[in-house]
């Protein structure tokens, strides 16, 4: 029951966060946002999800897990319903946030969750079919946000998922008992986060608008504090994170590694494919969202199959292949032009979703299965956080594309030509990210 009152919450909560991708264009219409606008509507999400990540995991280790990851599904359920109030851009950018900060609430304990209840037996597999929920939230979210968005508008994108997670709370307040905290006694590091999360928002600020020299001194700005927050953390007794075992676990940190560059390929993918669809090609958000659908629903089948198969062969093996899969599939996406068949396009979607079936799971228990028990949170977190630096990264470098071909213009048919070429740089980058991903896992070690 633990394992299905998790992995339900980590659906819903996906195809909540998934589902507004594909009601974009009708936001920028009804909001009269541009381009540059409505690209900081993922970002949002994402500086949300980052900043307060590491603080999350290490506050669940010392008051427990399910009770952060209680708090995130109740403030995801607020957040949604402030959609309802009089929106603007503005407003709506502030919702994402506090979206973001609920999901890193709930991600980043989930896996913690379910490492601790399976400690003893099939965690890959219990793994698998977490990373399956996920995976079918975020199948059903473009689907359901492009229907959604026809019949009843972009803002009941928000607020429909809210009964199930009500139903959710229920659930969990019912079947799931206890809080699966550390018994280490433990002081929280406040400085450190404070460090971390001015980092993380002058970086990720600064990645936004490169070409002004400004914004450049404001990412160069956030290298600086990442290296105040690394010698921070080397210094005090009780760190958000222990980088000296960090570095000394091979198998983690090249996980960490092969995620970051991964999911730092991936994201901007599913943004710049729903814009594609339904730019060039004409289609309605539901119609693209059934298009998009076809790579999470390989992701949602083959994640249980491939997490089974870690706990018995080298997860290594399986990820590395995934990482090749992204290639070819990238690669395929580079040649999109104004005149790509639909059907071309599904076919780089079917290879995108094997590699993600094969990378994830398989990733994923290598990482948690070379932590201790009681350091569980913290390791969930930081598998989350190399994916959400990933998609951060990833933002930022099409914010600076768009920022750079298009200016504050709302995309029209004048500037389709503009919108295939951050496209194809994206691609490029995208087969480069998942090269090196793959150096890095084939080269993590072995786990049986």
């Amino acid at each position: 029951m633990a394992l299905v009152s998790v992995g339900l919450v980590m659906m819903i909560c996906s195809l909540a966060l998934s589902a507004v991708n594909i009601a974009i264009p009708r936001i920028a219409e009804d909001l009269q946002a541009s381009a540059m606008a409505v690209s900081l509507i993922p970002v949002a999400m994402l500086w949300g999800n980052v900043v307060f990540l590491l603080p999350i995991g290490r506050i669940a280790d010392i008051v427990g897990r399910k009770r952060v990851f209680v708090s995130g599904m109740v403030l995801f359920i607020l957040s949604s319903l402030c959609v309802l109030l009089p929106q603007s851009i503005g407003s709506l950018l502030l919702i994402r946030v506090a979206q973001g900060i609920s999901s890193s609430m709930v991600y980043g304990t989930s896996m913690a969750i379910i490492g601790v209840v399976y400690a003893n037996s099939n965690r890959g597999q219990a793994l698998g079919i977490a990373s399956s929920s996920v995976y079918l939230g975020l199948t059903l979210g473009p689907l359901i946000g492009g229907w959604l968005t026809e019949h009843w508008g972009w803002k009941s994108v928000f607020w429909a998922p809210i009964p199930i997670l009500i139903l959710c709370l229920v659930v969990l307040s019912t079947y799931v008992k206890g809080d699966w905290k550390s018994y280490l006694r433990a002081k929280f590091d406040w400085q450190g986060s404070l460090i971390f999360a001015a980092w993380v928002s002058a970086f990720m600020m600064g990645l936004s608008r490169l070409t002004d020299w400004r914004f450049a001194l404001l990412a160069i700005l956030g290298l600086m504090l990442l290296a105040i927050f690394v010698w921070h953390q080397s210094k005090i007794e009780s760190p958000l994170i222990r980088l000296s075992a960090l570095r000394a676990n091979r198998i983690f940190n090249r996980s960490l590694l092969s995620a970051f560059f991964i999911y730092g390929s991936s994201f901007s993918m599913v943004f710049l494919l729903s814009l594609y669809l339904q730019y060039i090609h004409q289609l309605s958000p539901s119609e693209a969202g059934q298009i998009l659908l076809i790579q999470t629903l390989i992701m949602m089948v083959l994640a249980p199959i491939t997490g089974r198969l870690s706990d018995r062969f080298e997860p290594r093996v399986l990820s590395t292949f995934g990482c090749l899969l992204f290639v070819i599939g990238y690669a395929m996406l580079f040649r999109l032009d104004m005149h790509t068949s639909l059907q071309y396009v599904m076919l780089a979607l079917v290879f995108l979703g094997l590699g993600f079936g094969f990378f994830s799971s398989p990733n994923n228990n290598a990482a948690i299965g070379s932590v201790p028990a009681d350091k569980l949170s913290i390791a969930a977190v930081l598998l989350n956080l190399a994916r959400t630096m990933g998609n951060m990264v990833s933002s930022a470098i099409v914010m600076t594309l768009f920022s750079v071909t298009m200016g504050g213009a709302a995309i029209t048919a004048e500037l389709y030509p503009q919108l295939l070429l951050v496209i194809k740089i994206t691609m490029v980058l995208s087969v480069c990210y998942a090269l090196i991903a793959a150096t890095f896992s084939y080269r993590r070690g072995t786990i049986h």
